[in-house]
């Protein structure tokens, strides 16, 4: 489990955190289920069809959207594709270094496809995939989502969630018209607007909200001290309407069906805030964007 970063503390430090988590006051003077501050920026990526780069405590991560004109899979030949990888930088983190840091990026990319794209089945994905169609089974836009870790001080998947979010409503696609050949012999045509733009619809994408167990207690936004002690950990992607668009579980400590559904509920209820609190971020950044000369 590459998530859980080694923190040397002591027996009497353990102790502390645990013994502050259980009495719900946190080191850092959180509660349980309180966020760390969140800071975004939207537009860092010129290049980009869209970029954002989200902080939550000491944990700073970057997202960029690429889209490119590809053609329909034939399992899906109504629906655009969506990649997302990620890399970890290994000056967030000397053991991310080598191998270290590949395996790692490796399990990130893996559960944020999970928690955004409804796995392999696609059900229940955030991000619409019939959306990036243009013409069924000649046309789509492939969205490449590129994740990069700069700083890591715990909960890395809610902040690339967050970031990724973010970069998508800072997105804009070129508007694009297709004319059909008017022969077998000639090739279709696809004109692509330099001037007109729509913005990606953003409203189903949800935001991940990871429960971590240290002790008997569960508590959201470990740092990477809390995540070095505990037991298992369960991230579930939750949107706007309150509907569960993903989860992932790790740590190898098995969990009670009675506690992960206690844990669902909790995600729902916590998840409410984050997503206000993370659309008005993402609000004040874009119209900081919009105000700069």
């Amino acid at each position: 489990m590459l998530w859980k970063k080694m923190v040397g503390l002591s027996v009497g430090e353990r102790n502390f955190i645990k013994g502050g988590i259980a009495q719900d006051l946190r080191n850092d003077g959180r509660k349980r289920l309180t966020y760390r501050p969140i800071y975004v920026e939207t537009g860092v990526i010129p290049q980009a069809n869209g970029s954002a780069k989200v902080k939550l405590g000491a944990t700073d991560v970057i997202a960029s959207v690429k889209a490119e004109l590809g053609k329909p899979s034939l399992s899906h030949p109504d629906q655009g594709k969506v990649f997302i990888y990620v890399e970890c930088s290994p000056t967030a983190e000397p053991s991310f270094e080598g191998r270290g840091g590949e395996e790692l990026s490796t399990e990130l990319s893996t559960a944020l496809e999970r928690s955004l794209l409804g796995g392999k089945s696609g059900a229940g994905a955030g991000i619409d995939p019939a959306s990036l169609l243009i013409k069924e089974g000649k046309v789509c836009w492939d969205l490449y989502v590129d994740c990069l870790v700069i700083s890591s001080d715990g909960n890395l998947l809610d902040a690339l969630g967050a970031a990724i979010k973010a970069a998508l409503s800072n997105t804009g696609i070129p508007r694009v018209q297709f004319r059909e050949a008017a022969s077998t012999d000639e090739h279709a045509d696809v004109d692509v607007s330099d001037e007109e733009f729509l913005q990606f619809d953003t409203s189903g994408v949800p935001v991940i909200v990871t429960l971590t167990k240290v002790g008997r207690h569960y508590i959201v936004d470990a740092t990477s001290e809390e995540e070095s002690l505990m037991s298992s950990a369960v991230s579930i992607s939750v949107n706007r309407r309150g509907l569960i668009c993903g989860l992932t579980k790790r740590g190898g400590a098995g969990l009670d069906p009675s506690v992960i559904l206690d844990m669902i509920s909790v995600a729902k209820h916590v998840s409410e805030q984050l997503i206000n609190k993370l659309d008005s971020e993402i609000e004040a950044a874009e119209r900081a964007n919009e105000e700069e000369p």
